[in-house]
């Protein structure tokens, strides 16, 4: 899988983890509807690392606390 794909994953995860609405995870992250958007319906190939800064925040958690999981292996993203 793509990256977009695993960060939209894993946000679809945290968002039943921690009972939150994607809107309201906008709100904490400072990420624009249009952008969350294109992430979780994975219109955009890739995510930048701001973005994923700003997700994690939104989660109330680290960068590296966002990306402990086994969507961020190696075997399962595709670089190419």
């Amino acid at each position: 899988m793509n990256i977009c794909k695993a960060v939209a994953l894993r946000i679809s995860k945290l968002l039943i983890e921690k009972n939150m609405t994607l809107y309201r995870l906008e709100q904490k992250s400072n990420i624009l509807h249009g952008t969350m958007m294109c992430i979780m319906n994975e219109r955009n190939k890739n995510v930048t690392l701001k973005t994923v800064m700003q997700l994690a925040e939104g989660f109330d958690m680290t960068l590296l606390e966002f990306l402990d999981d086994k969507l961020f292996t190696k075997e399962n993203i595709n670089l190419e």
